[in-house]
């Protein structure tokens, strides 16, 4: 019996209804390249039709927005006519199939979004989520993914100064792979994506156009992995070498004013960056295939979509194009006039003489289909019976080994692959609470950090929500930055499967709530859908990367005990729990609903706090509660602290137990007291629960004495991860 071959169109992830569609509004079929342009500009990766609807509930707009979402990147500023840019952005699907590639052509995406808004990149960040590394194929992923991440960074000389990394089984079939990079512009040369000017040049520079990467972030990220089916060669392939020589050529030429218009080539290649730069600027944009450098033989359609990496498109003034191309001989680069701007708004492209493509660029750019995701609410869950959790037979025992987790160890055997000081702005390296970043040329600086709460959006998304964004917003707090902008990429399974389209509603409600309380609007962001396999999905995991300010750099706090007597204290009034903790390993039971008020009281107060110097340190309570702040905390300036805590309802609760809105701080023994009056004066809680000093950490439980020499609490902490990996 002969099986049919389904038709091109579904072939190419386009449903009947949209391929309706697209004859209706063209008035006739497309062509063949046309066909294949409209499957990946409707693609969920690149159009965000199964999200668009829900992403208007965020704020995006404040005083200090230069620009919010839309662009390749949002901008705020930053003060003394400089800005910063910043964007999140998933190549979780590519990671899955070829990590190292995966991985490094995520970290050259980003940057570039960077540099097309003119900015120079200046930091880095990685949000990392695996399966358990008892599986071989996770040890893999993850360490592959990391290579791949500190190749690419470290060749292009842009510092990695933070990320997280967590590990679950639900991650095991589908890994996550986020990168952030932020960038600084003066004010007056931000530039902008939208053609304009009909007869100006369209110029391409950077790399050839070859086979690799075709498909490959638009139509992975836009569906399930099919275990059966081999995708490595949709990955792109990185040259962060060239990378490094499109960053300094292309801020060269911008600086000279030489650029009217700036576009990465990211998914879909020249189909987006034209179609996008067109539609934005209401032009035309007329191109000529037969002049795009190429690494071998390609149909139209191929050079349309390719995704290779380390390109850029650019329109360019006639009698500049010369200087553009002189200036990118110099720097070793390919640059070439492919098309010009025309009026009339329709994407055109010739081959061999022959027009293949003629379309309304907004069509491919703006008019793909929206779509409601199902709103099923899920079975809400029941909060946790303690009595149903196994009391530790030894807490010690059971903190030593908590710190050891992979979840709450040490991450250097990740970031030590990573220079995070090259450029010699980074004032805090990773392994703190938030990365802090000078300034070039000035005395203020940025701080930087990227968080989840994937555990907590599953048993409660519209709480775990707000969770995400209050924990990275305490982590700003606590080095001392008043949060200023958001960028988020929001991680989900099958939108049209089960609750995940309610999950997502709500993730964005709560995130929503939360940014609005600290008067953060969210600038930019990315949506990755469809992370899920035939027998796993992932946890709903919306990353915020999240961006403060500091005034002066000298005024930021590490998380490291200072001093012998200093005192530490307990900031924040929220009743630890341990539903959805690290501690009970799973997300099972409810955990408490921030209250976002306090919490966003708690950054107010530890800003200022910073700001007037009363602080000696100060760490965020996070993974494994107040007993692994403090051990953190203690490890990292080499003393150890003596507190003393209630027991509440059960000591493995009190020290492990979590739900966010707390901070441990320390202070001079003479600065108690004007400390206390600050918090006071914010409406926050905050108890002195002991003293810095000694060889221990050690915690005493309504008189039960629990322990652990700082050498003991060392060897967990600082070999957990890399013993989890042999």
């Amino acid at each position: 019996m002969t099986t049919l071959e389904p038709p091109l169109h579904r072939q190419l992830g386009l449903t009947d209804w949209e391929a309706g569609r697209i004859d209706e509004l063209l008035g006739r079929r497309p062509t063949h390249p046309e066909l294949v342009m409209f499957s990946l500009m409707w693609s969920e990766h690149c159009s965000y039709k199964h999200s668009r609807r829900l992403l208007r509930r965020f704020p995006t707009e404040g005083p200090s927005v230069l620009q919010g979402p839309g662009e390749n990147a949002g901008v705020v500023d930053v003060g003394d006519g400089w800005a910063a840019a910043l964007k999140i952005e998933s190549h979780n699907h590519p990671s899955a199939v070829e990590p190292f590639e995966g991985a490094a052509t995520g970290v050259g995406g980003i940057v570039r979004d960077i540099l097309a808004m003119g900015a120079r990149p200046i930091a880095l960040l990685d949000s990392l989520r695996f399966g358990e590394l008892a599986s071989a194929r996770s040890r893999h992923l993850f360490a592959r993914s990391v290579a791949g991440i500190g190749h690419y960074g470290n060749c292009i000389g842009v510092p990695t100064v933070g990320g997280e990394v967590a590990f679950d089984d639900r991650y095991e079939d589908s890994c996550l792979v986020n990168a952030m990079c932020v960038g600084v512009v003066r004010h007056d040369a931000l530039l902008r994506s939208a053609a304009s000017g009909p007869g100006n040049a369209v110029v391409l520079i950077g790399n050839r156009t070859g086979a690799d990467g075709i498909g490959g972030a638009s139509v992975l990220a836009s569906a399930e992995l099919d275990e059966e089916e081999d995708r490595r060669p949709s990955v792109q392939v990185s040259d962060p070498f060239t990378e490094r020589k499109l960053i300094d050529c292309c801020l060269e030429l911008a600086g000279r004013g030489a650029f009217v218009a700036l576009q990465d080539l990211g998914a879909a290649g020249l189909t987006s960056a034209s179609s996008e730069m067109a539609a934005k600027g209401g032009v035309g944009i007329e191109l000529d295939l037969d002049a795009v450098p190429l690494r071998q033989p390609l149909e139209p359609a191929e050079i349309l979509v390719s995704e290779s990496q380390e390109r850029m498109l650019a329109v360019v003034e006639p009698g500049r194009v010369g200087e553009v191309i002189a200036a990118c001989d110099r720097w070793e680069l390919l640059a070439t006039a492919v098309g010009r701007v025309t009026d009339g708004g329709n994407l055109l492209a010739r081959a061999a003489g022959r027009v293949v493509v003629d379309v309304p660029a907004r069509l491919l750019a703006d008019d793909a289909p929206a779509y409601d995701v199902p709103i099923e609410p899920a079975p809400e869950p029941e909060p946790l019976q303690l009595e149903d959790v196994p009391a530790p037979s030894d807490l010690a025992a059971a903190w030593r080994d908590l710190l050891a987790r992979p979840n709450v160890a040490s991450k250097r055997w990740v970031y030590q692959q990573y220079d995070h000081l090259v450029g010699a702005n980074t004032v805090q390296r990773p392994g703190g609470d938030a990365a802090v970043v000078r300034l070039p040329g000035s005395s203020r600086a940025i701080a930087l950090t990227t968080d989840g709460a994937e555990r907590h959006c599953q048993l409660d998304p519209r709480a775990g929500g707000a969770a995400a964004v209050l924990e990275a917003a305490r982590t700003l707090a606590c080095v001392g930055a008043r949060p200023a902008a958001a960028t988020d990429c929001l991680n989900f399974p099958n939108p049209e499967k089960g609750a995940t389209g309610w999950r997502l509603r709500e993730v964005i409600d709560g995130m929503s709530e939360a940014l609005r309380a600290l008067g953060v609007p969210v600038v930019s962001g990315n949506v990755s859908l469809y992370n899920e396999s035939g027998s796993r999905a992932i946890y709903p995991t919306p990353v915020v990367g999240m961006m403060g300010l500091l005034f002066e750099a000298a005024a930021s706090v590490t998380h490291g005990f200072d001093a012998d007597g200093d005192a530490v204290l307990l900031a924040g009034a929220a009743t630890p729990r341990l539903d959805g903790s690290e501690l009970l390993g799973e997300a099972r039971g409810r955990p408490p609903a921030p209250d976002v008020p306090a919490q966003a009281a708690l950054c107010a107060a530890l800003a200022e706090a910073a700001e007037r110097r009363l602080l000696r340190s100060a760490h965020d309570v996070a993974a494994g509660g107040v007993a692994v702040a403090l051990a953190e905390s203690a490890l990292a300036g080499g003393l150890g602290v003596e507190v003393t805590l209630p027991v509440g309802r059960r000591g493995d609760e009190t020290l492990f137990g979590e739900g966010g809105g707390r901070a441990v701080v320390s202070c001079r023994r003479d600065g108690e007291t004007q400390l206390a009056e600050l918090f006071a004066s914010h409406g926050v809680a905050l108890k002195r629960i002991g003293t810095a000093g000694g060889a221990h950490v050690a915690v005493d439980l309504g008189g039960q004495p629990v322990a652990l020499g700082l050498d003991e609490a060392a060897e967990a902490y600082e070999t957990g991860l890399a013993e989890a990996l042999r």
